[in-house]
């Protein structure tokens, strides 16, 4: 049976859902840190809108930062709203975001119309955080336009984020070119718009004609993801890339994406749930020993330990 609300987690939600900008951060830091009452928060989440959630993803150095800043004062011209999630590497003395609420999107940060904040991996290897998907429906329930989620951009490991995302971005640069063949049957499944940033460096328009002819091999149910080139220091491009991802979205709203999404989702907490009181620390110890045994079965062991 649900447990009955306290007061204070509805007047919490409440005022996330006027965009109150210190409550929405304490919701979002009580989900990440497990603190009391966060699970009474998540069960009582009513999302009213279907705010499109946006990945960008990519290799260390391709410009994600800067790309997403650029996006984010392009937005703004329209009059959107918007939340970035930055996931950062996990400093190893705290566990704390390393690189904090990004340097490169400083101007946004006591803008009316933005929410910045940066949540650490913790370790996980999937370009993630370990409570992304809590914080991204809380954060539906504030009413923003947009909400864009960076990943920390550790290479292919970086999947998870088609699982979350309504349209995944891949930011890549010329100099990929090289590596185009090896890439191609991991990270390039996932994305729905390919960018080529710093697409005034020297042997831009051979790498995008080899990722357009890769995308076109990858095109799925009526969708070949377009490539974009920017320069996102000088904002060139930004207009074709809105229009790329509008053109997305309205295609994932009129298709069963969504509901594959949402099981992808279910799936995830479910997994996450059902081994969140197992401690590695005591699954080797145990190991340790039943590996000495005769006859030990790994399987068997596995199936035993779920009881």
């Amino acid at each position: 049976m649900l447990k009955q609300p306290e007061e204070s987690i509805l007047s919490l939600l409440g005022r996330v859902a006027q965009k109150d900008r210190r409550a929405l951060a304490r919701g979002i830091s009580m989900i990440e840190n497990e603190a009391p009452g966060y699970e009474n928060l998540l069960q009582n989440i009513r999302v009213q809108n279907q705010t499109p959630i946006i990945g960008i993803t990519g290799p260390p150095g391709a410009g994600k930062s800067t790309l997403i800043s650029a996006l984010v004062r392009h937005l703004i011209a329209e009059g959107k709203t918007l939340a970035v999630l930055a996931i950062d590497p996990s400093s190893p003395f705290n566990h704390g975001a390393l690189m904090g609420d990004r340097v490169r999107m400083s101007e946004h940060f006591l803008h009316d119309a933005v929410f910045i904040r940066s949540m650490a991996s913790r370790g996980s290897l999937g370009g993630l955080a370990p409570r992304i998907y809590e914080v991204a429906e809380l954060m539906k329930t504030a009413g923003f336009d947009y909400i864009l989620i960076e990943t920390v951009g550790v290479g292919q490991s970086e999947v998870e984020i088609a699982g979350l995302a309504d349209s995944t971005i891949l930011v890549m640069v010329p100099e990929a070119g090289d590596e185009i063949q090896t890439i191609k049957s991991g990270i390039m499944e996932i994305a729905d718009i390919f960018v080529v940033n710093k697409a005034d460096r020297e042997g831009a328009d051979l790498f995008y004609n080899s990722l357009a002819k890769l995308a076109h091999q990858y095109a799925y149910k009526g969708w070949e993801a377009p490539v974009v080139k920017t320069v996102a220091t000088y904002e060139t491009g930004l207009t074709d890339l809105v229009t790329a991802l509008h053109r997305h979205l309205d295609l994932a709203n009129n298709s069963e994406k969504k509901n594959t999404l949402l099981a992808e989702k279910a799936m995830m907490l479910i997994r996450e749930y059902r081994t969140r009181n197992i401690s590695f620390e005591k699954l080797q110890a145990e190991l340790k020993v039943q590996q000495q045994q005769s006859g030990f079965n790994l399987f068997k062991f596995v199936a035993e330990y779920n009881g």
